[in-house]
């Protein structure tokens, strides 16, 4: 199902004033006739001649510029209304026999053109047909009027050139649909994105302040320094939260291994976990760095939220990130559920990366590992 075109959009003037130079252009070849009516004896036949070209001369050139800018909006002609034009044209032309004569005919050759313009493929082909066969069919007919073969080329010759506009108005309207295609699927994935950011933050930092919250609740009786020092790191994380929030809103926001890894450790503290992490890290490029950043924070998140686990190993080499559990396990052993591991799989996407999600090898707990494709000695990868 197509969208409804949307509101027109302003037309460069100087590209307008090109739109009507395209269609007035041609109009020199109206010359004869005009000659012709400037020629005749009695001043009724003049008038009659001169008033028809001139008002053909404008119908067209009018036609041509309304039916462009329909074209330019992905607005289509009905075919009914492209033959009412059509028949205005020819029967502004037919007006003009009085004062033309034979030379009237020359309007056929914009009669053909703007059928071309208009017309669906097989009616501007009988008209452009009709309108090459008439001056030699009326130069038999009509005593008087020459048959002239270059009337004929002209007829012929403007079509053709009339067909390439046309498929080029065509091809171009194709081209600004497309391009707003590609910007409204821009903006949609840039939100995508974005959200997908916001909830990993949020998710994160509030599951945190939560389990810290609830400590403090428990320690306020008990160990008041201890409690005070919890609401403290609440506090802390909350600030912390928001700025990561307004830098995705920014559209800038670093996500570090070191980082997410200090915060993991606190976080698993606060929530009663035996924490094992690496001490140091080896030294990675930005994007595997903010990669296994991300990983970090995905899997400790869901053991704070979700695992119920009493212990959590964090394992880090320079190929891969591995966060695992003595919990629950994982409810969908395809890993296909939640949106974080959604946003993260969207992330690993971007460097070839692999996200697994199972139960560690002895069958217990949550098993969340990334790996990145070794790069060899010459800058490729291994998968």
């Amino acid at each position: 199902m197509t969208s409804p075109p949307g509101p027109p959009r302003p037309v460069n003037r100087h590209w307008r004033f090109t739109g009507w130079l395209l269609a007035a252009v041609w109009l020199f070849f109206l010359n004869i006739p005009f000659t012709t009516a400037l020629h005749q004896p009695q001043m009724w036949r003049r008038l009659a001649g001169i008033g028809s070209l001139v008002a053909f001369a404008v119908a067209y050139v009018l036609i041509f510029e309304w039916s462009r800018a329909r074209r330019q909006r992905n607005l289509p002609v009905s075919p009914g209304r492209a033959r009412l034009l059509i028949a205005v044209l020819l029967a502004l032309g037919l007006a003009g026999i009085p004062g033309t004569g034979g030379d009237w005919l020359t309007t056929l050759v914009f009669v053909a053109a703007a059928a071309v313009f208009l017309l669906p493929s097989v009616e501007a082909l009988v008209v452009v047909v009709l309108a090459a066969a008439a001056p030699p069919v009326t130069a038999r007919l009509v005593p008087g009027w020459e048959h002239e073969s270059t009337l004929v080329f002209a007829v012929l010759l403007a079509s053709f050139a009339m067909f390439g506009v046309s498929r080029l108005a065509q091809r171009n309207s194709e081209l600004q649909a497309a391009q707003e295609e590609i910007r409204r699927l821009a903006v949609a994935e840039e939100r995508a994105r974005a959200a997908r950011d916001l909830h990993d933050i949020l998710g994160h930092s509030l599951t945190v302040v939560a389990v810290k919250a609830e400590l403090a609740g428990r320690l306020m009786e008990l160990d008041p320094a201890r409690a005070a020092a919890e609401i403290a790191d609440v506090e802390r994380l909350a600030r912390e939260a928001l700025a990561d929030v307004r830098g995705t809103v920014g559209a800038y926001r670093g996500v570090d291994l070191a980082s997410e890894l200090a915060g993991a450790r606190s976080a698993l503290a606060a929530a009663g976990v035996v924490a094992e992490l690496p001490e140091s890290v080896p030294p990675l490029p930005a994007d595997r760095d903010e990669l296994f950043g991300w990983t970090v924070r995905e899997g400790v998140t869901n053991v704070v939220r979700h695992s119920g686990a009493r212990r959590c190993v964090i394992r880090v080499e320079p190929s891969a990130v591995e966060v695992r559990d003595d919990g629950r396990g994982p409810a969908d052993q395809r890993g296909t559920a939640g949106h974080g591991l959604a946003g993260l799989r969207e992330r690993a996407r971007r460097l070839d990366a692999t996200v697994t999600v199972a139960r560690p090898e002895d069958g217990r707990g949550f098993l969340l590992r990334v790996t990145v494709p070794a790069a060899d000695p010459e800058g490729g990868a291994h998968p």
